[in-house]
């Protein structure tokens, strides 16, 4: 894993985050001071973490939270804002490992993910840019045929796609790099950060303690749980694990028999300055997000304010990319040769986790300690839908946490020495496949 201190550089790169600078937080939530008791203790303030703790707050459980930080500091509060129906496995793992009928219950509750989304903004008030709509593209004739395929498997799940090849492709997004694309209106977009201080917001509002600047450095496991902090501890009937790549940083061992199965990835994005309105809807006419189906991917789309918020750069070591503002304004003057030109105001990244296989990881550690982690680029809308499972589970009915908590995961190879090496090596080479168009 990457040192502490190269967390401080990637905070550091987060100060200049369009998303930190475009709201405006709410006063420190103080830290864990002393000794309390909950009935559950979530330790983690991203998505996965708040949409757990509001969960089982409105179940009638007490509930302490516990963020290193600041609430939606990590990937939750700086990712692309891309909520997506499916997984980035695929289908594959569900079908290979639990069978047609689970791995349908699995599809179908991807679709749920953004439908709860959808359904939190209203209920809870979240003025977070929230837009439905998102499209598919490919950049390469075999990418074509595998976009094709995806958007067939789309319609047989009900999903209706607008499919748009070679000179058609202008009437959905207005670029000369892509041959094919496949519009849907069930994903959509959003402000990442609006919606995690909104679900914090409402977490509180039903009742959950929020301590920022607590990291767990310790977690006694048994009968009742003990998660330690610099200057207090909780003890609880049950824990959730939600920091993700985060978690081995700050308490090596506090979960040491899952983090080796997580992988932390950088993933950055730059944002514009606000563009002509005429020139937005002539780009991407829907206002959809956009992301390719290479294996190395970029993402993109427009904010509320008309800014393009363009993601793609990604480093499989622990180290920021060299020149980022430069690179990716290159890539995206590729895809968009009208924003060659255009002010680059905001550049900014972090670390996400991925799992082996790309599928999402939950799971128990003993009868009362669970975890999520292993969201794999699709954690907007994945996130509140773990957070809902365990809470399910928590309360005496796993029937649907289980389908995700039977899947089989592999830890990454070579150990804490090597697995970043191995990894980079493996993305170079499918970054290789992508540039050939394989």
């Amino acid at each position: 894993m990457f040192k502490r201190s190269l967390i401080g550089s990637d905070t550091q790169l987060n100060r200049l985050s369009y998303y930190e600078a475009s709201v405006q937080r709410p006063p420190l939530q103080p830290p864990l001071q002393g000794e309390v008791e909950a009935d559950v203790v979530v330790v983690g303030g991203g998505f996965a973490g708040l949409s757990a703790a509001l969960e089982m707050a409105q179940r009638g459980l007490s509930v302490v939270l516990l963020e290193a930080d600041r609430v939606g500091s990590g990937a939750s509060g700086r990712n692309g804002g891309q909520v997506i129906v499916g997984y980035a496995s695929g289908q594959e793992p569900f079908e290979q490992q639990l069978g047609a009928a689970d791995a349908q219950t699995a599809w179908n509750l991807s679709v749920e993910a953004v439908d709860l989304v959808e359904r939190r903004i209203a209920e809870y008030g979240i003025d977070c840019d929230w837009q439905r709509g998102y499209l598919y593209v490919a950049d390469a004739p075999r990418k074509v045929q595998a976009l094709r395929n995806e958007a067939e498997s789309l319609r047989r799940q009900g999903i209706d796609c607008d499919w748009a090849e070679g000179a058609d492709v202008r009437r959905l997004i207005d670029s000369p790099r892509y041959l094919a694309a496949a519009y849907e209106s069930r994903s959509g977009h959003l402000h990442p950060l609006k919606y995690a201080l909104g679900l914090a917001r409402a977490a509180e509002a039903a009742g959950v303690r929020i301590h920022e600047g607590s990291p767990v450095t310790a977690l006694e496991r048994g009968a009742t749980l003990v998660a330690r902090t610099a200057q207090g501890r909780v003890k609880a009937r049950f824990g959730v694990l939600a920091g993700n790549c985060m978690l081995p940083e700050y308490g090596p061992a506090v979960a040491p028999d899952i983090a080796p199965r997580i992988m932390p990835v950088g993933t950055y994005i730059v944002g514009t300055a606000p563009l002509d309105e005429a020139l937005c809807r002539r780009l991407i006419p829907s206002n959809a997000a956009v992301c390719d189906n290479n294996f190395v991917l970029d993402y993109f789309r427009f904010s509320a304010d008309r800014r393009m918020l363009f993601g793609g750069r990604v480093s499989y070591t622990a180290l920021t990319p060299p020149d980022l503002r430069s690179t990716m304004a290159r890539r995206m003057a590729q895809v968009f040769p009208d924003l060659r030109d255009a002010p680059v105001d905001y550049v900014w990244g972090g670390f996400v986790d991925i799992s082996m296989n790309r599928a999402p990881d939950f799971g128990r550690l003993g009868d009362n300690l669970y975890y999520l982690q292993g969201f794999s680029g699709h954690g907007v809308a994945l996130t509140g839908l773990a957070g809902q499972l365990v809470a399910e589970a928590v309360a005496g009915q796993a029937g649907r946490f289980d389908v995700f908590a039977r899947l089989k995961h592999h830890a990454f190879p070579g150990g804490k020495l090597l697995r970043t090496p191995s990894l980079a090596l493996g993305m170079l080479w499918y970054r290789m496949k992508d540039v050939m168009g394989g």
